[in-house]
């Protein structure tokens, strides 16, 4: 049985650490705000883009002169998987589902004899990646020195994607990121972001036959709008992925603080069963030395 004295100083342990978890549940829940409010006004513009070009991509005849991006290579043989996660820990299982769902989708390309690269953004999906697929990672994209997403830090990570498709490493492009819902649900989402995929039961206009007129003209509109949605994808899923951060933090800093409020409660106890034993052990003593005499 633990002595008071070790008793004592671990209820001191937990209560400090009940500070510290409390602490950052409330910091959480002050960067939540903002984060949330920044991933719901980014998400109509991305996800409308997405909608137009795969709509484009179901009606433009594709041809060797169609931008790559749009086209493809022509091949489906080399997959990059884009992992982003966070910088930071103690957020509960929101790093680990991300990951997990990229492993899922690797697992599941190389099982249909398909080539497998990863793209990591963010340090807290490296050791897991690392282990099971090291010799894999093309890429380790470092992104500890943003405190607030902002355009500029995706459009970076999207012209590498981008150079290093038009170099030819990869065919076709997924990104894997945890779409916020709520402070208590982030469900992890992977996309393909390389070429624009079509829409299911979309055809392509060999054999539907539409036709897209454009101003200025196809080229220039295209030029301008591919890398930009690899851009907006790319923000929308940092922008996700910064809401449901703080969501899962602050969840698993509150589950944390109610646990060291129970393991308090228990060793409270404990404390004090051990205290009556001793006080119990002395007056028997006591007792029994004055009835000797």
């Amino acid at each position: 049985m633990a002595s008071l004295k070790a008793l004592k100083l671990r209820i001191g342990s937990v209560k400090s650490t009940q500070k510290i978890t409390k602490a950052m549940k409330m910091v959480a829940a002050a960067k939540l705000r903002r984060a949330q409010e920044a991933a719901m006004a980014g998400r109509p513009y991305a996800e409308r883009l997405e909608r137009v070009m795969a709509s484009l991509a179901a009606k433009v005849t594709i041809s060797e002169s169609s931008p790559r991006l749009l086209a493809g290579t022509g091949k489906d043989q080399v997959h990059l998987i884009v992992v982003a996660t966070s910088e930071r820990g103690l957020a509960g299982a929101f790093n680990s589902n991300i990951v997990r769902a990229a492993r899922r989708k690797a697992e599941e390309l190389s099982g249909a004899g398909k080539t497998v690269k990863f793209y990591l953004a963010g340090k807290k999906g490296r050791p897991i990646i690392r282990r099971f697929h090291g010799p894999q990672i093309i890429a380790d994209r470092d992104m500890s020195g943003i405190k607030h997403v902002a355009f500029s830090d995706a459009q970076g990570v999207a012209e590498d994607i981008i150079a290093r498709f038009e170099a030819g490493e990869f065919d076709v492009a997924h990104l894997f990121f945890a779409k916020f819902q709520s402070a208590l649900v982030q469900d992890p989402t992977g996309i393909q972001i390389i070429p624009v995929p079509l829409p299911e039961g979309a055809e392509t206009k060999s054999a539907s036959g539409a036709i897209v007129e454009y101003e200025p003209d196809e080229e220039s509109i295209l030029a301008d709008l591919l890398p930009r949605n690899v851009a907006i994808q790319l923000f929308r899923a940092m922008l996700e992925n910064a809401a449901s951060e703080q969501g899962s933090r602050m969840t698993a800093m509150d589950n944390a603080t109610r646990n060291a409020g129970d393991m308090i409660n228990r060793l409270t106890i404990q404390y004090n069963r051990t205290r009556q034993a001793a006080i119990t052990t002395e007056l028997v003593e006591i007792i029994s030395g004055a009835e000797a005499l």
